[in-house]
């Protein structure tokens, strides 16, 4: 800067340029359980954006972090493993609170679990396994290890007491997102290591196209019932969080059609075909494994929440 009498001098220049104030986005929960989850999420920001609704995602390590992060009120919505719905459901009612599950995938409803064994061997039944060893993903997985214990414990076989649980925590915290807990187990019954391993139905068949699992070596002993799988939540109650976003955001996305060039590379990176209505009928299986299984009652205690039953009306 030069001075009326040509002296230079520094100067902080401001630019005096008014920019409007950013609308308020939408914060979106998810967990980071696979470096794609920034791919997925920074496609969806960009479609909603372009619809007139931002997005700004919140990544967690683990669900527990995301669910205690919810009712603290750092996102207005939070996509959910089955178990965190849980969580979330509970730890909320405990603080007087209300969840709601508001959106899932088409590919989130009706799944089953299977536990596997040997085709030929010596296990012909589920009474068989007593006295053996059954391999499970990570102790947090609905799919691969609560909801298949449950299915034991309701035909007469208490695990840790008539059947030997060999678990593989891979990734825990991430609630058998990641399924390499999973492929372990299957991989202890090629090796000869357990008897059987629990497995969810999608991923049987999946470990046996990429050889996980040899052709014709496993055969299904036992399946459960349908039970539905992630969702997107959101609390009630909550200061500060923007129920009319989330509201928003819900209609746009159950709008999404797969014939749409520009919505079916978002619907296949997050494995669907379509947006469905959230509905929590589905987790009434893994509620009752919860349950007997005592799963959430040490968490709950250590975040402050008293446990209490699942209502299953």
């Amino acid at each position: 800067m030069t001075t009326k009498a040509g002296e230079t001098a520094s100067a902080t220049t401001t630019s005096l340029a008014w920019a409007p104030p950013r609308p308020r986005a939408l914060r979106l929960g998810a967990v980071a359980y696979d470096p794609k989850v920034v791919t997925i999420w920074e496609g969806f920001a960009r479609w909603l954006g372009a619809r007139g609704l931002p997005l700004e995602y919140v990544l967690y390590g683990t669900y527990e972090h995301q669910v205690e992060a919810q009712l603290a009120g750092e996102v207005d919505l939070a996509w959910h493993s089955p178990l965190a719905w849980l969580e979330a459901a509970r730890l909320a009612r405990a603080r007087g609170l209300g969840a709601r599950a508001v959106l899932m995938r088409d590919t989130d409803q009706g799944l089953t679990s299977v536990v596997v064994v040997r085709d030929g061997g010596p296990v012909r039944a589920l009474g068989d396994l007593r006295g053996r060893r059954v391999a499970v993903g990570a102790a947090d997985s609905p799919q691969a290890t609560l909801l298949p214990l449950g299915h034991l414990l309701a035909a007469g076989l208490m695990p840790g007491r008539d059947v030997e649980v060999v678990r593989h925590d891979v990734a825990m915290g991430k609630h058998g997102d990641h399924v390499g807990g999973e492929r372990d187990a299957a991989r202890a019954l090629v090796e000869g290591r357990v008897d059987a391993a629990c497995l969810l139905d999608a991923n049987h068949l999946a470990f046996a196209r990429e050889g996980t699992l040899p052709p014709g070596f496993a055969r299904v002993l036992a399946q459960t019932p349908p039970y539905d799988h992630c969702c997107m939540a959101v609390v009630d109650g909550l200061a500060g969080v923007r129920l009319d976003l989330v509201d928003r955001a819900v209609a746009l996305l159950l709008g999404m059609r797969y014939d749409d060039h520009e919505a079916r590379p978002l619907l296949d990176l997050e494995g669907l075909k379509a947006w469905r209505p959230g509905r929590t009928s589905g987790y009434g299986l893994l509620a009752a494994a919860v349950d007997r299984l005592g799963a959430l009652d040490a968490w709950l205690v250590a975040v402050g929440a008293r446990a209490c039953p699942w209502p299953r009306g």
